[in-house]
């Protein structure tokens, strides 16, 4: 996914929801998705919870989510408007940025 449809900031969310059909090609998502989730591992620890925050932040995300099945968290970053919450395995955890989506990750986890 070219993050800033500039040809070079690709990154490669776990999942993520493109409204917008504009931005898809044959090649994938040009631009900002919608919706994006990051499910940690201790590898990605680092760049899941720093550096792509402030990348999907400045691309203009609406919504981003961190699942860590480690501590069995999720951790909700709304950019629009600027918030923040934190969730564990068992609650249903509500979109603001896809209305009407709300996930419990109980249900997925191993």
């Amino acid at each position: 996914m070219l993050l800033f449809n500039d040809g070079y900031n690709y990154v490669e969310p776990d999942v993520s929801v493109v409204c917008d059909p504009s931005k898809l090609d044959d090649r994938g998502c040009n631009g900002a998705p919608d919706w994006v989730v990051e499910i940690v591992s201790e590898p990605s620890r680092t760049m899941d919870n720093l550096i792509k925050l402030e990348q999907y932040r400045k691309a203009g995300v609406r919504e981003y989510w961190i699942v860590d099945p480690s501590k069995r968290t999720v951790r909700v970053y709304g950019f629009d408007p600027l918030a923040y919450r934190e969730y564990v395995f068992g609650q249903a955890i509500p979109s603001n940025a896809l209305k009407g989506l709300e996930l419990d990750f109980a249900e997925f986890a191993v």
